[in-house]
């Protein structure tokens, strides 16, 4: 049956989650019933920095915003589909593809600059590119002796 559900996907999902024979759900399993609105994120260490992939299939470049504040980047994702718009094969039953919009931050450290950083959208995958730098060291914190 093509029909939304109230209770998720499944009725039976929930009161009947007993082992099954094939591959369990994994992604439902660690992001829960949103697991199809979340970036999914590999990150990568390397001696001069850090590779960062995120997977943001349908999006478009030009969807897809970087900011950096306070040396927090934030990579914004946000696309409409057009509800109104009329199909040649008939009239819209049942529509899965995601509408809206998605949000991640990463602390990458206050020395980082937006001139440092390089990203890549190829393939539905977004490719940054983030070198290591240290934070400037503090002053040591020094006494000042009391006379008397």
């Amino acid at each position: 049956m093509l029909l939304p559900s109230i209770f998720g996907e499944n009725l039976l999902d929930d009161w009947m989650d007993f082992p099954r024979m094939e591959f369990p759900d994994i992604d439902r399993k660690l992001y829960g019933k949103h697991a199809a609105h979340v970036m999914k994120t590999d990150v990568h260490e390397h001696d001069d920095g850090f590779e960062v992939d995120i997977d943001l299939p349908g999006f478009k470049k030009d969807e897809i915003t970087l900011s950096l504040d306070n040396g927090y980047l934030s990579v914004s994702a946000a696309k409409a589909l057009d509800k109104d718009e009329k199909d040649k094969k008939g009239r819209m039953i049942r529509q899965e593809r995601y509408s809206g919009s998605m949000q991640r931050s990463f602390y990458v450290g206050e020395a980082i600059t937006e001139e440092e950083i390089r990203a890549k959208f190829e393939d539905g995958v977004l490719k940054l590119t983030i070198p290591k730098k240290e934070a400037p060291k503090l002053p040591e914190k020094k006494t000042i002796a009391i006379e008397g």
